[in-house]
């Protein structure tokens, strides 16, 4: 029997690394994105020559009625979805003193709005005995100045995740978390300099920085039949570092 995933923000980075993990694990996985078409199409790309089946799907998950195309297009084409992993996010470094209306309403509705638009789908449309992931930050308990905004839309999102897994009683579905550390993607490293980058990799007990292939393995736990007693928690995937 196929199983089928959506993987928001899947084009690059950690949503790239869970795509292709999820379809190594013999899920059938709609790639979404919403401005990266080439690299979207890329995915689906590898996913189709090692044999797997993907499909790339435009929507930006702020906007409601594009996330029900999004799901709508997801299961004329690949089926009734059993895993929705909310991996779109938008980060600015920004002191909050310095943040505009504009910037602060963008993070909150990709962010927050973004994975509230697909959970109250979800609700309703992912088959029973599903999982729900949602992307955090172990940001959260570090307090870093910059990050204010970016770690209140995800504190929500773990505030929300928790509640919702006590909401879907009666229907089998786990809904979780993976809070990240510092992860060697293009989000995390640009505009920092080496110095910056050395520092953050030697704050974690082991001494390095995250891979996205680190965060997906997370990810195809909880999304397999093994992490099938975990539900309305955070693991905080980061070296120790938290």
């Amino acid at each position: 029997m196929n199983r089928t995933a959506i993987v928001t923000g899947a084009s690059r980075g950690i949503g790239k690394a869970i795509a292709l993990r999820l379809a190594k694990d013999g899920f059938q996985v709609a790639i979404n994105y919403m401005s990266s078409k080439e690299e979207a199409i890329s995915v689906t790309g590898e996913i189709e020559k090692a044999g797997g089946r993907a499909i790339a799907i435009k929507a930006d998950v702020a906007k409601a009625d594009e996330v029900e195309k999004l799901f709508a297009e997801t299961e004329r084409q690949l089926g009734k979805i059993d895993v929705l992993v909310n991996n779109a996010g938008l980060l600015k470094y920004i002191k909050l003193a310095e943040v505009t209306d504009e910037i602060f309403q963008r993070m909150v509705d990709t962010n927050l709005k973004g994975v509230f638009n697909t959970l109250r789908l979800a609700a309703t449309r992912v088959n029973e005995g599903g999982r729900i992931i949602n992307l955090s930050t172990s940001v959260l308990a570090l307090g870093l100045p910059t990050y204010g905004v970016y770690v209140a839309t995800k504190a929500a999102v773990e505030s929300m995740s928790y509640v919702f897994a006590r909401e879907l009683r009666g229907r089998k579905i786990t809904v979780n978390c993976v809070a990240p550390g510092p992860t060697a993607t293009d989000l995390f490293l640009d505009g920092k300099t080496k110095e910056q980058i050395d520092h953050f990799a030697k704050m974690p007990p082991l001494e390095r920085l995250g891979t996205p292939e680190d965060i997906a393995a997370v990810v195809s736990f909880l999304a397999g039949p093994d992490g099938a007693w975990v539900n309305g928690q955070v693991l905080r995937a980061n070296g120790g570092l938290v």
